[in-house]
């Protein structure tokens, strides 16, 4: 299993827009239709990662615990030709598996992922209400086999202070996953 870890773009950069299909419905879900006024969290994601399948229920639990007060989506930019399991059906079959409250998007021609500079599955990025970069890295401590809980700590605590109108504090540490699968 190959570790990769996150860019980390630097904090007050402004959103990269993004129009992409969900998985389920086909719908276009457009950045600057999420979540007006409030945070936005983007998470990039794929099905077959083992870094994303020790926190599925993790990011299923922080998209209820937090819907209706920050804009979340997550985004899917692998190669589905060489990884299947990572094409459009599914990633909508795994969103209804794991029960995800927040849309999941196929970003196919991988720009949107290419704009965030985004570099592994997991991989998130937490802007505030203005559409500024407060929080980019890791969910919290957990990897596969580590022992340590997956509670999505560091990323609720980024959350948290955001909602409260507080800043979020500048120690901020890479998701770890496997890298995005490019064309």
């Amino acid at each position: 299993m190959s570790a990769t870890p996150s860019k980390m773009m630097p904090l007050g950069t402004p959103a990269p827009a993004f129009a992409l299909p969900e998985v389920t419905t086909g719908a276009i879900v457009r950045m600057d239709e999420l979540a007006p006024g409030q945070p936005l969290l983007v998470m990039f994601l794929c099905r077959h990662c083992p870094y994303v399948v020790h926190v599925q229920p993790e990011l299923a639990r922080l998209g209820r615990d937090y819907s209706g007060r920050v804009g979340i989506v997550a985004i899917s930019a692998n190669d589905a030709s060489a990884y299947p399991d990572d094409a459009p059906a599914s990633l909508s079959a795994m969103a209804a598996e794991q029960g995800f409250v927040f849309p999941f998007c196929y970003d196919e021609p991988q720009t949107t992922a290419r704009a965030y500079g985004a570099a592994c599955t997991p991989d998130f990025f937490l802007f505030d209400a203005a559409r500024r970069l407060a929080y980019r890295g890791q969910l919290d401590p957990s990897r596969p086999g580590n022992a340590v809980p997956v509670d999505g700590r560091d990323l609720r605590a980024a959350l948290d202070a955001l909602l409260a109108g507080r800043p979020v504090g500048p120690d901020q540490r890479p998701s770890i996953g496997c890298n995005i699968k490019w064309k």
